[in-house]
Parts: structure tokens; sequence; C-alpha cells
């Protein structure tokens, strides 16, 4: 069995990050937009915003920064 990371551009920062392609965090720039990967620096400097405004905080699944198994794709 293997491994799998997905790379591309953080929508936030526009570093290049990995993440498991099925755990990352996402935003939708606009309804008819496909979801863009967000880093977890990024979801960092967005939570105390988010509380500030009365919105949930972001927590990513444990493994959002991890490889993922083939398999599961």
């Amino acid at each position: 069995m293997g491994w799998v990371y997905a790379t591309s551009a953080c929508f936030g920062c526009g570093r290049q990050f990995c993440y498991n392609p099925r755990r990352v965090p996402s935003i939708r720039p606009a309804a008819d937009m496909p979801p863009e990967p967000v880093c977890q620096e990024c979801v960092n400097l967005a939570n105390p915003r988010r509380i500030a405004n009365g919105l949930e905080p972001i927590t990513p699944f444990p493994d959002a920064y991890d490889p993922c198994p083939e398999a599961e794709l």
C-alpha cells in the first residue's frame, strides 16, 4: 500500500504546502468555484478573527496535513 500527498498553493498566503486532499481545510472563493486548500499557518491566523466575529474556529482534522492511504482516493 502506498501513501499520497497533494501539493498546491495555499489560498490564503500562496505558499506551496503538502496535505491530505480528503481532509485539508478549504475555502470556496465563490459558489461556482471549487474549494481551495488552506495551510495550517493561515488557519492559525484566521481563527482569532473568526472567534472575534462570533464564528466557530476552523478545526482541521488531525491528519489534514499528513499523507493519506492511496486506497482512500
